[in-house]
């Protein structure tokens, strides 16, 4: 180990390089996007498009599934900051949020062709809910039961269907709803619909 002028310790070995791990994470999701399924994806493909060797890779990820669920987290953005002032707005920015990620069509389109391959890839999809997902889910409960406990929301309100039917209700619009961009007040009407129903 090296002591810096600044007299900070600088630990032992080559620095991580950022670019070249932004590079090696855009070259995963570019070949996705393109049609790539988690299948055919190799190591050798991901290095020739980032235009690093192949050991760049594996000196920072030790699979190709474990680079793949890094790539699909970064199509996540962080957790928006909550108010704490009323149920509503805070489901409102956590849709908000959720919209604004299924409005990407690169986004959308990786991550059905990544997903599509779950079966095959159970640790891959085992990751991804943990590292992406939950977080996303706990926090809309953490809002939800807080609405029970606080008496926004009744009192007998089962917090996962009030959860299903807020986030069910945004999938469908972005699988199914008219093509384009979502609207911009999806949130609003969404969390709106679904809170007639859970007021108490």
């Amino acid at each position: 180990m090296t002591i810096q002028e600044t007299g900070t310790a600088r630990p032992a070995g080559r620095p991580r390089s950022e670019k070249a791990e932004k590079a090696i994470i855009e070259a995963t999701l570019d070949l996705i996007g393109e049609g790539m399924g988690v299948s055919e994806l190799t190591i050798e493909a991901i290095a020739a498009r980032a235009g690093v060797g192949k050991t760049t890779i594996y000196r920072r990820w030790s699979n190709k599934e474990d680079l793949v669920v890094d790539a699909l987290a970064t199509l996540k953005a962080p957790l928006p900051p909550l108010s704490g002032t009323s149920v509503r707005d805070d489901l409102i920015t956590l849709v908000d949020a959720m919209r604004r990620e299924h409005g990407q069509a690169r986004s959308r389109c990786v991550m059905n062709i990544a997903m599509s391959e779950a079966d095959r890839y159970p640790r891959l999809l085992d990751r991804f809910m943990k590292l992406a997902v939950e977080p996303r889910r706990e926090a809309m409960r953490a809002v939800i039961g807080r609405g029970v406990a606080s008496g926004e929301l009744r009192p007998d309100l089962d917090v996962d269907m009030g959860m299903s039917m807020i986030s069910g209700a945004l999938l469908w619009h972005a699988k199914w709803g008219p093509a384009g961009d979502l609207p911009l007040d999806l949130a609003e009407r969404v969390v709106d619909a679904a809170l007639a129903g859970m007021a108490p």
